[in-house]
């Protein structure tokens, strides 16, 4: 076709670095796994880094103040109301955005050791500090509310039944919805999760201003908790629902809360992981291998390759043609 001019692509990205045969694509995948590797093995002395042990605790706190105050809404009413949960997420990333990232989900912790956002040393603690949080969150909720609950559940701390109130802290199935589907659920809206925010902080893809991240992300987290959570409450992270659930299980509600809907709680423990994955890997196939790259600018800063000054049309379309070409 007249017009047409082809472009021969001899090389292409992954995970950001150019591969330009297969024998090179393959010792960058064994060096890429190699690495990962070594940083699981190198996670059993991360605790005595001091630097990690104040993001630790940094997670503690903002993972014990959202769900407390999360969990207080839901003892009072259902959280329906976008204005209360925009409200108390914006300020716990806030809080907390400065010391390690506002870091609230493991998946999502996942996802970043996956794209080498995140050192993989500082997977195991930052999770461990999100369930404990969680936990805490659950403790300090069924201490202001016990007489509340107590008087709904007729004096009985029970997960099924009219009058249950385990569901206050941990997620459970809709009677009906089956495994596979609840699966399904938790993988999608993980993925959803991750292919919303990941975009946000990337700088080859027009990041938005750091001071919307916080309220962004809790509008995004509001929207898939509204359309996602009718199947089995729409947990899409693993350390909102283990942390309660685990304090459910101390405090009265008995072996119910891990044994009930065929042992469930392994669905929004695992699921939300295998998404975070999938969706990163997503937004790398489908968005950012396909950004301008980024160079140096004279005063140690970044700007993308592509210039933003205007073209001339001509230009223009010829490049318009290669891409539709490709």
């Amino acid at each position: 076709m007249q017009g047409v001019e082809v472009v021969k692509v001899d090389d292409f990205k992954y995970l950001g670095s150019t591969i330009q045969s297969n024998g090179q694509c393959r010792k960058e995948v064994k060096k890429r796994v190699q690495a990962g590797w070594s940083g699981w093995r190198r996670m059993s002395g991360l605790m005595c880094d001091r630097r990690i042990a104040a993001r630790v605790k940094g997670k503690v706190y903002k993972t014990a103040v959202r769900p407390a105050m999360m969990y207080g809404l839901e003892t009072v009413q259902p959280v329906t109301s976008s204005g209360k949960f925009i409200y108390v997420f914006n300020r716990i990333a806030a809080f907390s955005r400065s010391l390690s990232g506002a870091h609230l989900n493991p998946a999502v912790s996942l996802s970043f050791c996956v794209l080498g956002d995140l050192p993989w040393k500082k997977l195991l603690p930052y999770s461990l500090s999100q369930v404990l949080g969680a936990y805490l969150a659950s403790a300090v909720v069924f201490v202001m509310y016990y007489d509340a609950i107590m008087n709904y559940g007729g004096g009985v701390l029970t997960v099924f039944g009219p009058n249950e109130t385990a569901s206050i802290f941990a997620t459970y199935p809709t009677e009906g919805v089956s495994l596979q589907t609840n699966i399904f659920d938790q993988v999608v809206g993980t993925a959803t999760l991750l292919l919303c925010i990941l975009p946000l902080n990337d700088k080859r893809n027009r990041p938005a201003p750091e001071a919307l991240l916080p309220p962004i992300v809790a509008t995004v987290v509001l929207g898939i908790a509204m359309s996602m959570s009718s199947n089995c409450g729409g947990a899409i992270n693993p350390a909102r629902d283990l942390g309660p659930r685990l304090f459910t299980l101390t405090a009265g509600w008995g072996v119910e809360v891990f044994t009930c809907f065929d042992y469930f709680f392994w669905v929004p423990l695992v699921a939300p992981l295998v998404g975070a994955v999938l969706g990163s890997f997503f937004y790398q196939v489908f968005i950012q291998w396909h950004l301008p790259e980024l160079e140096p600018e004279n005063n140690g800063q970044t700007q993308l390759t592509e210039s933003t000054d205007e073209e001339p049309l001509e230009e223009k379309e010829v490049f318009h043609i290669k891409v539709a070409a490709l």
